[in-house]
């Protein structure tokens, strides 16, 4: 594991270094200097790109992991294996290109009345996808080579700075907003050039292909796995796009924008899992090759408890200051409605990050076509409960319909990979984080109730002494909750880290 806790904890501060900067993006640039349409516009796109990337890529990124150690070899720069990684995606992005075209008359008659402007600029989506689904490539191929912090710096912050500078931009006047939406395409080719950048200087890998390497059994296999997951890609890469492309179709593009500010903060409580599942993905696959399931199982509760760990610290943070943050956001009024959206989603992204790392496991086994089933399982449910909830509930039912479907997802998909491959990510430590978060809850309800409002008239002081009060009493019950991770030993890597720090 020290490879995986050294890479995991780098690449989780480049990712929070990352949502700093998109902190001040999202909720003090956006909010105040775009509309509420301007912003939902720059979500569909981003959704409807990586869509189409996340089709076009053949399953690239996940075979890449399943097939690198039939290639690995140091000395012969892995046969080439880089060069196959270029060309499957390139086939896919054509295929998939031309039926974009096939439908665009449909997806047109869907945005139209409601959210035109993306109709405007849908053409855009093809060179956003194409860079993304290259960006990502390379990115896998860095994670193979067991280096992740460099990608992660360009995905998590350095696309992220070239944004912002898109948006100041528009903001100041300089640009359109066509040149605005050209600047987002242009943000995700700059990030596809550093990242080949910084493979080609690690010379590791290698441009020639050699089809000899290629067995007759694994050519077959490969065959037979990218068809599956070409169509298993049709059905999941729908999901994350899915919430987004019903409210802009049935509600518009201004409810769009506030869904986004919400998912944002969402998407927060899955970010150590980026990091940890990149490098431990690889390590699993080769577990699984090896037929090792003992290790795997290890990696597979490793990592499922840490990230209930800690997307449970950060979902417990939020969501006690949420009314707080909303006083500070710009325009924060406008975006409050999102709140319970926040809550939902926030719950729905713990319980996908905690569990998915199951998923990978099944990806990597014999049993791996099974998945198609349960993926499928999982979108008509997503389908079916937007398209009833949404007319009910808005935006909040877009919510519901995530964190119902992923429920009913992963009860069916891990009693699967329990019974086939005796490999669980659950533990009985698990129960003891989810104890702890409770507690905090209580602790943190009892101190607002009990301490603060006895100190502090909340409609009289300042937004000085709100800050101060919500810092002091979030880092006293944090750290509540670290020292009782700390003594129950639930976590020997979380101990060994606490331990360094203090010494």
């Amino acid at each position: 594991m020290g490879i995986v806790v050294r890479q995991s904890i780098k690449g989780t501060i480049m990712n929070y270094i990352g949502v700093a900067v998109g902190f001040i993006t999202t909720f003090f640039v956006m909010t105040k200097y775009l509309t509420q349409e301007e912003i939902g516009l720059t979500r569909v796109m981003a959704d409807a790109a990586l869509l189409l990337s996340g089709l076009a890529a053949l399953g690239t990124n996940t075979s890449a992991m399943r097939y690198y150690p039939y290639f690995k070899d140091k000395e012969s720069r892995d046969h080439g294996f880089f060069g196959w990684t270029i060309i499957v995606p390139a086939i896919g992005f054509v295929i998939f290109t031309i039926l974009f075209f096939v439908f665009k008359d449909f997806v047109i008659n869907k945005f139209a009345d409601e959210s035109p402007l993306f109709v405007d600029y849908m053409y855009l989506v093809i060179p956003m996808a194409f860079f993304m689904m290259y960006m990502t490539v390379f990115e896998t191929n860095a994670n193979l080579l067991m280096r992740i912090v460099v990608p992660k710096f360009v995905r998590e912050v350095g696309v992220r700075l070239f944004t912002l500078g898109d948006y100041v931009l528009y903001i100041t006047g300089v640009i359109s907003l066509d040149g605005m939406v050209i600047g987002l395409c242009l943000a995700y080719l700059a990030a596809t050039l550093l990242n080949i950048i910084y493979l080609l200087s690690l010379s590791k890998i290698s441009f020639k292909i050699e089809p000899g390497h290629v067995s007759k059994w694994l050519r077959k296999d490969f065959m037979f796995y990218t068809l599956f997951l070409t169509v298993a890609a049709v059905v999941g890469n729908i999901i994350p796009s899915l919430n987004t492309f019903f409210i802009s179709a049935k509600m518009g593009l201004a409810v769009t924008g506030i869904y986004t500010i919400a998912s944002y903060m969402a998407n927060l409580v899955e970010m150590p899992y980026r990091s940890v599942a990149a490098i431990s993905r690889p390590i699993i696959s080769q577990a699984m090759k090896d037929n090792d399931s003992q290790r795997a199982a290890e990696m597979c509760k490793s990592v499922s408890l840490h990230q209930l760990i800690a997307g449970s610290f950060v979902f417990f943070i939020i969501w006690i200051n949420i009314d707080l943050f909303f006083e500070l956001l710009p325009n924060g009024d406008k975006y409050i409605d999102g709140k319970w959206v926040f809550f939902l989603l926030g719950l729905a992204k713990l319980v996908n990050s905690s569990l998915n790392i199951g998923v990978t496991v099944l990806s990597y086994s014999k049993w791996y076509y099974l998945q198609l089933i349960f993926t499928a399982i999982l979108t008509a449910c997503a389908i079916i409960l937007n398209n009833k909830l949404i007319p009910i509930l808005g935006m909040t039912g877009a919510a519901w319909s995530s964190i119902i479907s992923f429920s009913i997802y992963y009860l069916l998909l891990l009693s699967l990979i329990i019974w086939k491959t005796k490999i669980s990510p659950f533990s009985w430590k698990e129960l003891v984080v989810i104890a702890v978060v409770v507690l905090l809850f209580v602790i943190n309800w009892l101190s607002v109730e009990y301490i603060s409002k006895s100190i502090i008239n909340f409609n009289d002081v300042g937004m000085v002494w709100k800050l101060v009060e919500a810092v002091l009493r979030t880092g006293i019950i944090v750290v509540i909750g670290l020292a009782i991770i700390y003594f129950t030993k639930i976590s020997k890597e979380i101990n060994e880290i606490i331990n360094k720090l203090v010494s």
